[in-house]
C-alpha cells in the first residue's frame, strides 16, 4: 500500500494535471460538493411544476385570443374522442381559458420561490467551492440579491441560445445564396460551426456561474480556463444523458417513468459537475493565494513576584491544634505498645 501512494504522489509530481485533478476533488469533497448539489437538484425538480403552470396559463391565453382555433380543436377532439372523454377535454380546456390567469399568477409567484431558493443553494455551494465565508447575508438583503442573480442568468441563457441560433441559420443563409448549400461538405461545416458556437456559448456562460455568482465576486480571468473544461465536459455529459435516455426508455417502465428519472439524473450530475469546475478553479495554482505569515514582535520578558497571603490566626492556631492532637495520640499509642511488650 506505502509503494502505490509512493507511485501515485510521483505521478502526482510529474504530471500538475493530476495533481491538480486530486486537489479540485479533495476541495470539492471537503467542501460538501455532493450534498449541495441534491439541494440544487430539489429545487431544481420543484420549479417544474411552476414553470409547467405558467406555459399552461400562457396556452390558455393563446387560446383565449383566438375563438375560431378552440372551436376548432374541440371539434376535432369530439370528432376523435367521441363521447365522455372528448367532453372531458373540451372541459379541461375551457377551464385552462377560464382560469388562465389564476393559474399564471400562482405560477409565476412558486416560481419566484422555488427559483430564489434554487439561486440560493447555487450561490452558496459555489461560494463554498471558492473557500469564501459560508454566513450567508440577511434575507432582506439575500433574497433580491438572488432574485436579480436569477434574472441575470435567465437573461444571459436566452442571449445566448439566441445568438447561438442566429449564427447557425444566418451560416445556413450565407451557403444557400452562394448556391453551396447542397454541397457534400455543408452539412458537416453546418455541423461543426454548431458545435463550436456550443463550445462558446457554454464557455460564457460557465465563466459567468463561476466569476459571478458566487457571494464573492471572482474576476472573470480567474475563471476563464476553468470554464474551458466545463464548457467541454457539458458537452459530453448531454451526448452521455442522450445515449442513457435512448436506453432506459426502451423498456416498458423507462417509457413511462424514464423522462422523469433521466431529468432528475441530468440535473443531479450537471450540478456535480458545475460546482467540480468551479472546485477546479479554485484549486489552480494562479488562484490558490498564499497568505503571508505575520512575522512575530519581540519577545518582552516581564519578572513577576507573587508573594503567597500569609496564613491568618484562626488557621494558625487550628494547625498547631492539629499537631498537638497528632502529637498526643501517637505518645498514646506508643505507650499501649510499651505495655503489650
Amino acid at each position: 500500500m506505502a509503494e502505490v501512494a509512493s507511485r501515485f504522489q510521483q505521478l502526482r509530481d510529474r504530471h500538475e494535471w493530476v495533481d491538480h485533478l486530486v486537489r479540485a476533488g479533495a476541495r470539492y469533497t471537503e467542501r460538501h460538493g455532493n450534498d449541495y448539489a441534491a439541494a440544487v437538484t430539489y429545487f431544481s425538480v420543484l420549479s417544474l411544476v411552476p414553470v409547467m403552470m405558467v406555459a399552461f396559463a400562457a396556452a390558455g391565453f393563446a387560446l383565449g385570443a383566438r375563438p375560431a382555433a378552440v372551436e376548432r380543436l374541440q371539434h376535432e377532439i369530439t370528432t376523435e374522442w367521441p363521447g365522455a372523454l372528448g367532453d372531458t377535454l373540451n372541459t379541461i380546456i375551457n377551464q385552462a381559458i377560464s382560469s388562465a390567469a389564476t393559474v399564471g399568477f400562482l405560477g409565476l409567484l412558486a416560481a419566484l420561490y422555488s427559483g430564489i431558493g434554487w439561486m440560493t443553494n447555487l450561490r452558496d455551494a459555489l461560494s463554498a467551492q471558492w473557500g469564501h465565508l459560508p454566513t450567508p447575508p440577511p434575507i432582506v438583503k439575500r433574497v433580491p440579491l438572488d432574485l436579480l442573480a436569477l434574472l441575470g442568468l435567465g437573461l444571459a441563457l436566452t442571449v445566448t441560445f439566441a445568438l447561438t441560433g442566429l449564427l447557425t441559420g444566418f451560416a445556413g443563409s450565407v451557403l444557400a445564396f452562394l448556391g453551396l448549400a447542397q454541397r457534400a461538405g455543408a452539412q458537416a461545416f453546418l455541423t461543426l460551426l454548431g458545435a463550436l458556437i456550443g463550445l462558446a456559448a457554454n464557455w460564457l456562460i460557465f465563466a459567468w456561474v463561476i466569476a459571478r455568482l458566487p457571494r464573492e465576486h471572482v474576476p472573470l480571468r480567474n475563471a476563464a480556463k476553468a470554464a474551458v473544461l466545463g464548457a467541454v465536459g457539458f458537452e459530453m455529459l448531454k451526448q452521455g444523458m442522450a445515449i442513457y435516455l435512448q436506453t432506459i426508455t426502451r423498456t416498458p417502465s423507462g417509457a413511462v417513468f424514464g423522462s422523469t428519472l433521466g431529468l432528475l439524473v441530468f440535473i443531479y450530475y450537471a450540478s456535480r459537475f458545475v460546482l467540480f469546475v468551479t472546485a477546479w478553479a479554485a484549486t489552480s495554482r494562479e488562484n490558490q493565494s498564499q497568505e503571508p505569515v505575520a512575522v512575530p514582535g519581540p519577545a518582552v520578558i516581564r519578572p513577576q513576584m507573587v508573594v503567597a497571603p500569609r496564613p491568618s490566626g484562626g488557621t494558625v492556631a487550628g494547625l498547631l491544634g492539629a499537631g498537638a492532637l497528632a502529637g498526643l495520640l501517637g505518645a498514646l499509642l506508643g505507650a499501649l505498645l510499651i505495655r503489650r511488650r
